[in-house]
């Protein structure tokens, strides 16, 4: 019965151990649908965004948006039970081996790079803090400790799994399941490109019709940049310009894929002018307000020719220019980019 007490005791330790470290881990910050067969994942460090870099034999995602062949892979990923034939180093007295690897789950291959693995002890300290024992970010590190009760963290991207491990005999195998894929942004109008500097996105947990809790996960994402995630369900916010050219899209991770998300938008770049003259020069220091037929403020800015980027529909200019008013009702059509006159009089 006492042994009994002490195990639950031990087990309700840990798991608190746990929460906190969550706590911790959560509390960090990070920063239309179509597959094209491009890569890829770099070896970055874990920090949720990892930016485009050319394909190496240590990459996880290969073409096809799927994982590269058995040939490709890097020698710890080459199969699941790679980690289980490699060397263990040579273990003092009163020490353990402990053996790291993760996957994307049951029946996947090892992930060769991009993880960041942390070693807690499992016991607070005075402060009721977790002391960090060990840092690796190797993609299937050997780790020799003291015998003991640690907790261990895997990071990839923004798929994290943590348990605890009890370290005894020689060595330790310890494999941990992050069903993780990536997620990778452009946004066109019509068949165009939009320019990275002019688009950027933001990304949800679950359904944008889905109620509860819409913070993104991550924030003013660039093209080209690889958001690695859980698997499961998302919703992309894509910001063309600062005005109201904005588009809502579900989208599906699934995991170890990699999948490009195309956002189209029904927008165009307008550049405001208030000419004395059709076709004569912009006037400086002129106020401008660009509203809907409704009356709905869509964008206000100062200057002789501002640009903005609006969605198509009607809309109305209005000038100030030296306590006068003038305005002029305009409309925008998707990818058609042009000038719109204002005339002074």
């Amino acid at each position: 019965m006492g042994s009994a007490s002490a195990n639950a005791a031990v087990r309700g330790r840990l798991w608190r151990a746990l929460a906190l470290i969550l706590a911790l881990v959560a509390a960090t910050p990070a920063g239309a649908q179509t597959a094209t067969p491009d890569s890829l994942f770099s070896t970055a460090p874990t920090t949720g965004l990892i930016s485009p870099a050319p394909v190496t034999p240590g990459e996880v995602f290969g073409p096809g948006s799927t994982l590269s062949s058995p040939s490709q892979w890097p020698s710890l990923s080459a199969t699941p039970g790679a980690h289980a034939k490699m060397p263990v180093p040579m273990v003092p007295a009163g020490k353990v081996a402990l053996a790291l690897s993760a996957r994307f789950g049951k029946g996947e291959p090892v992930i060769g790079g991009g993880l960041t693995w942390r070693v807690y002890d499992s016991k607070p300290d005075g402060q009721g803090k977790f002391r960090l024992v060990r840092e690796d970010k190797q993609p299937a590190p050997t780790i020799v400790l003291p015998a003991g009760r640690y907790i261990v963290h895997v990071g990839f991207g923004l798929a994290t799994a943590v348990k605890p491990v009890f370290l005894r005999g020689p060595t330790v195998r310890e494999q941990f399941d992050l069903p993780a894929g990536g997620l990778r942004l452009e946004g066109r109008v019509g068949n165009v490109k939009i320019p990275s500097a002019q688009i950027s996105f933001n990304v949800f947990k679950g359904s944008q019709f889905e109620p509860g809790d819409h913070r993104p996960i991550a924030e003013h994402v660039l093209t080209g940049n690889v958001v690695i995630v859980p698997e499961g369900t998302y919703y992309i916010v894509s910001h063309y310009g600062d005005a109201n050219a904005v588009v809502r899209s579900d989208i599906r991770v699934q995991a170890a894929k990699l999948t490009d998300v195309t956002v189209t938008h029904r927008a165009a770049a307008i550049t405001l002018k208030l000419v004395a003259e059709k076709g004569g020069e912009a006037l400086a220091n002129t106020a401008w307000s660009v509203l809907t037929p409704g009356g709905d403020v869509i964008k206000e800015s100062i200057g002789a020719f501002p640009r903005v980027i609006l969605a198509e529909g009607e809309y109305r200019a209005i000038a100030r220019n030296e306590g006068r008013v003038y305005e002029r009702e305009f409309k925008v059509v998707t990818g058609v980019d042009g000038d719109i006159e204002v005339q002074a009089r």
